[in-house]
């Protein structure tokens, strides 16, 4: 039951929910309205009041002042908080606040209810018995309808796993790049969000891509080996087509028409779609496949599956850094349009000259000369005449090659710098954005200053699905620096970087072989502190760098024809050998797992695998893999590691080989 607001003139709310107060405490100096936090200071207020004295309260007995609320629906509980087990309040309070306001704050603070302080809103519409929806619209926030303030009577529990769910949203849009319009805005939404992010639909995505790109080799004209007829091949690309419309109607449902259309990429590969489409039924209906030039966009399918991220990312930076590209490339046209007219004007005279004979055939030629594949040829005619004319060649090479063209690249290097921080700038902004309205939706009422690990696991459970719980308590630990029970913000800005950690347990034993018994324990440490020991490092970088001596002088004495012999060398199997049993002592002294977590290791354990596969290829007479010899020469790049200078320009190049590869 509700009474009116003595307020309501000022906070504009029509009642507050005072109807719980016990009958002794109805009456007093002052009342308090939750929502402006009005307070009547000379006394009870009419509005409040009956006739008796007592308050009337709308559907009671003593109801007064003209106005009424609607009863009730059956089966309906009126909202009551019960009495709190605590003292009542303090005298002094009584005095200087009123009764009623002193007993609605204890009230108040020992009855909120741990529901979210901002509601997903997702949420479906509260029915007469929840007390209406109360809507508060965020601006900051795109939501799935509205977003609102959880009343105290909400179902909590299915409150709380529609935040979680919302919020691990938040966050993957965040990790993702996705832009803030795309959030899902409504239930159907939200099921053609979850079903258009998943693994299955990424493979179906990536499978279907691959399929129209592989079809060009079964397409007149085509490789004739492979070549399919047409009605196989049309149906397959009218099946893989179809398969690209359900993925676009699960986006269109997803993001709905108007932000479908705000989405280039999308368009962009609904236009090809269409274009695809057409020329799959023309090519039925014909019964005959012509020049089909649009096989080159099926690339685009490609382009737009979840996990070619890298080729758009690279894609987009290309496009980006085009203008000031394109400025510094028209200066080198220009210079070379120059140097053209003046060649043409200075040796074309020259009938030994065909390089300037006419302006069309300067320009190539000068062209050409900026890579220097036609010099000196293009200037013998001209030097032969007179060796002044050398000078014009130096000057073209010392601006065109020399100058503009480290320039071009100089420019090209600095826009991908400025783009790349750009990006890192805004993704960081956009990561901090999506973490913050996943925060608020995290925090209760009960704890409006930070999440509870009872709010995170619930947030971790949406948005790391494999994690286990022993790894989302450790999450959480690594995440609370402040050692509090909540996350603050501030805490809670490191989840991406804490999220991605990997867990492993770890072991109070120093060594693999700790518990094993004594004897066996001091042989493996005799080994563990002799391949640790600098002695045998380098002297196994003297074995290594006597076996390169012993192949080069191998390969001076080798004359052409057959290179192998017959019978196995004695200086394959000593070097093998010694090979072997350094491998061996490692793998004991150190343990499987940390010799193999070593990437120089990696690679001794390569080369002795392919040394022993190439004495085998001998000792077996088996040509065909007398290749496997020719990497012994490999273990010399071991020698690298005695100069850090060596060992970094390794460490650099087999860090950047994965990044070139994307």
């Amino acid at each position: 039951m509700r009474a009116l607001c003595p307020g309501q003139q000022k906070c504009g709310t029509k009642c507050f929910p005072s109807g719980n107060f016990p009958r002794r405490h109805r009456m007093g100096p002052s009342w308090f309205c939750q929502e402006c936090s009005w307070p009547a200071s000379s006394g009870p207020s009419k509005n409040l009041l009956g006739a008796n004295g007592e308050a009337g309260l709308l559907g009671g007995p003593g109801q007064s002042g003209g106005s009424s609320h609607p009863p009730a629906p059956a089966g309906c509980l009126s909202p009551s908080l019960p009495l709190p087990a605590q003292p009542p309040p303090r005298k002094a309070d009584m005095q200087r606040r009123g009764p009623a306001t002193a007993f609605l704050e204890v009230v108040v603070e020992r009855q909120i209810p741990d529901s979210p302080v901002v509601r997903s809103s997702r949420l479906h519409q509260l029915g007469p018995c929840d007390g209406g929806s109360y809507a508060v619209h965020d601006s900051r926030a795109p939501s799935l309808g509205s977003g609102g303030e959880s009343p105290p009577s909400s179902p909590t529990g299915h409150n709380w796993e529609i935040n979680y769910q919302e919020a691990a949203i938040y966050l993957q849009e965040g990790e993702n790049n996705d832009k803030f319009f795309t959030h899902p805005k409504n239930a159907k939404a939200l099921a053609a969000y979850l079903f258009a992010h998943n693994h299955l639909f990424y493979l179906m995505e990536l499978s279907t891509a691959l399929l129209l790109l592989l079809l060009s080799l079964c397409e007149a004209p085509a490789v004739p080996a492979l070549r399919l007829g047409i009605y196989v091949h049309a149906t397959l690309e009218l099946f893989a087509l179809m398969v690209v419309v359900f993925e676009l109607c699960m986006k269109l449902r997803w993001l709905g028409l108007h932000t479908f259309i705000r989405h280039r990429r999308t368009m962009v590969k609904t236009s090809v779609l269409v274009v695809q489409f057409i020329e799959a039924i023309v090519v039925l209906v014909r019964q005959t496949s012509h020049v089909r030039v649009t096989r080159a966009l099926r690339c685009i399918f490609l382009v737009d599956c979840r996990y070619c991220g890298g080729v758009r990312r690279n894609l987009r930076q290309i496009f980006q850094s085009l203008p000031p590209f394109m400025d510094i490339l028209l200066l080198l046209l220009l210079f070379m349009l120059i140097f053209a007219i003046l060649g043409f004007y200075l040796f074309s005279s020259n009938p030994s000259d065909p390089y300037f004979s006419t302006l069309e055939n300067s320009i190539v030629s000068l062209f050409v000369l900026l890579t220097t594949a036609n010099f000196p040829d293009v200037m013998m005619p001209s030097y032969s005449r007179n060796p002044w004319s050398c000078v014009f060649f130096i000057v073209y090479l010392s601006i065109e090659l020399y100058f503009i063209m480290n320039l071009l690249l100089a420019v090209v290097f600095d826009t991908f710098n400025d783009i790349e921080k750009r990006k890192f700038k805004s993704l960081l902004l956009h990561k901090r954005t999506a973490i913050q309205h996943a925060y608020r939706l995290l925090i209760s009422q009960r704890r409006p200053a930070g999440v509870s690990y009872r709010q995170f696991e619930g947030l971790m459970r949406f948005y790391r699905p494999r994690m286990s719980a022993r790894e989302r308590y450790l999450t959480f630990k690594a995440l609370n620096q402040s050692n509090t029970s909540l996350l603050s913000l501030k805490d809670f800005y490191d989840i991406y970087e804490v999220a991605a950690l990997k867990w492993k347990a770890k072991r109070n034993r120093e060594h693999w072989f700790d518990e094993l018994p004594r004897t066996a324990f001091l042989i493996f440490k005799g080994i563990n502190i002799l391949v640790k020991s600098k002695a045998f490092q380098y002297f196994m970088y003297l074995v290594v760098a006597v076996n390169g001596v012993w192949i080069l002088v191998e390969t001076f004495t080798l004359k052409g024809g057959n290179f192998f012999s017959k019978h196995v060398p004695w200086s394959y199997v000593v070097f093998l050998t010694i090979y072997g049993v350094e491998l061996f002592l490692k793998v004991a002294g150190l343990g499987p797992v940390e010799y193999l977590s070593s990437g120089w290791n990696l690679f001794d354990f390569s080369v002795t695998v392919f040394a022993f596969l190439g004495l085998l290829a001998l000792a077996f007479n088996m040509e065909p893999f007398y290749f496997i010899v020719v990497l012994r020469p490999l273990q010399l790049l071991r020698l690298f590691k005695l100069k850090k200078r060596y060992r970094n320009v390794l460490d650099t190049m087999f860090e950047l080989l994965p990044r070139m590869a994307r």
